[in-house]
């Protein structure tokens, strides 16, 4: 049935600018379904496509502050009926109100139960005094030569053509009519990078990779970081008697959903970019920015959005990057517990474990290739560890450089076969950290010298 967050409409009607706008002026906004009656039947709506492009002109048109990606259209099936929803999340720049009855009783509303109730004078007044003026939607660029070739291509992809007025669709430019933050992120060149770092072991001790990506168009810079970490999730196979199973170390579509909700949700007012972390039994994916200002945990894994950034939003959801509203914490909560999240006053981060079973298949795949492939390697370092030894010292005496070379050729196939071990193994990264042979290593040595 109707309630705080769902409206039914059997069609069409003069008033879908004050429902939405009602769940606008909320924190946790709302869904809208027409041609559904209000005791929750699907009746449907006839030429539904020309309701949907209705729905999103009058929306664009008719709203203010403008609400462009804030809300969603969709088409539904609901008992073989066509159905409209329209997903809308609440918004930072309160209160929202008609444009043909301005900021007054008559254009503002709030959602009071299941109905959508004039907001008083004195609420609009408070709202409107406490309305965020420095989102990045009103930020100026940093530079105004800015030039949009990458934007243009991911549109193109996209079956989607700019035209001149790109700008100002997209909501490129400021109240002055100049380039705000927004088109400073989307431009071809800029100076925002998403970090990328990789360690050796549990913390941030033995950094093994370091890459930024970015100072290109955040969309640019987006595919690049799916693309790094596409790789870095592995598709390991385990082959039995009936079938053969493939699993990776993060679940694929929750790992997708968090990268994308950080870098569309990071708060870039402060220029802090968003930065992903791997370690041996982790990855951790964090944004700047922490919750909305009034919005809850509770709302928050309930799935009703606040976008900080509609903007972006809007161009993500333009290049078909982001589902529905709304969808991409519920669907990161169907493979991970709410564990996973992390809130700070100025951060949220992501922490997904790397699944046990996943490792454990990886350490034997590991294995495999060692025995099989770097045999050589390994023979090399049992000959030269001739005491305790620590990672530069051996290092030196294999003539290496290369420190993540030597981890991966040689120390660990190493440590996994058995041969080599840690002295002091419950600390990995211990600066005081050294290595020797076991007892299976001195033997195996000791036949390599007899043959």
């Amino acid at each position: 049935m109707e309630n705080q967050h769902v409206e039914y409409k059997s069609r069409l009607t003069d008033d879908l600018e004050k429902e939405v706008v009602a769940f606008l002026n909320s924190n946790e906004g709302g869904k809208l379904y027409i041609g559904i009656d209000k005791a929750g039947h699907p009746i449907g709506v006839e030429h539904a496509d020309q309701v949907q492009l209705l729905v999103k002109d009058r929306l664009k048109n008719n709203i203010v502050p403008s609400c462009m990606g804030l809300f969603d259209v969709v088409l539904e099936k609901h008992v073989d009926q066509d159905i409209v929803k329209v997903v809308v999340a609440g918004g930072l720049e309160k209160p929202y109100y008609v444009r043909k009855y301005g900021m007054s009783e008559r254009g503002t509303f709030i959602r009071v139960g299941s109905s959508s109730e004039p907001m008083p004078t004195r609420m609009i007044e408070s709202l409107f005094a406490k309305r965020i003026r420095n989102s990045i939607g009103k930020i100026r660029s940093p530079r105004q030569d800015l030039t949009f070739s990458q934007l243009q291509i991911y549109y193109q992809g996209q079956g989607k053509a700019l035209n001149e007025q790109f700008a100002s669709n997209l909501e490129l430019l400021n109240d002055d009519g100049i380039y705000n933050y927004v088109a400073y992120l989307m431009a071809d060149y800029n100076n925002i990078s998403i970090k990328f770092a990789k360690y050796a072991g549990t913390n941030r001790v033995e950094l093994i990779e370091n890459n930024e990506f970015g100072l290109a168009s955040l969309i640019k810079a987006t595919h690049q970081v799916l693309d790094k970490v596409k790789v870095e999730n592995k598709t390991l196979t385990k082959i039995t008697e009936r079938e053969r199973q493939e699993k990776n170390l993060w679940h694929p579509v929750a790992l997708r959903e968090a990268i994308v909700n950080a870098l569309v949700h990071n708060d870039y007012s402060r220029e802090i970019a968003p930065k992903l972390e791997i370690f041996d039994d982790r990855i951790e994916i964090t944004s700047y920015g922490g919750l909305p200002l009034g919005f809850t945990q509770d709302e928050f894994f309930k799935g009703h959005s606040v976008p900080r950034n509609k903007e972006i939003m809007r161009i993500f959801r333009d290049l078909d990057m982001v589902e529905q509203l709304g969808s991409g914490i519920p669907r990161i909560l169907e493979h991970y517990s709410h564990s996973v999240f992390e809130f700070t006053e100025n951060f949220l981060r992501i922490v997904f474990p790397m699944d046990d079973e996943a490792v454990q298949r990886n350490t034997e795949q590991v294995t495999e290739q060692v025995t099989e492939q770097v045999t050589e390697q390994v023979k090399n370092l049992i000959q030269e560890l001739d005491s305790d030894m620590d990672r530069q010292e051996i290092q030196n005496k294999l003539g290496l450089l290369h420190r993540e070379h030597f981890r991966i050729t040689y120390l660990k196939p190493a440590l996994i076969l058995g041969l080599v071990e840690m002295t002091i193994p419950e600390k990995p990264n211990s600066r005081n950290q050294r290595y020797r042979l076991t007892a299976k290593g001195v033997a195996y040595r000791n036949n390599m010298v007899k043959k």
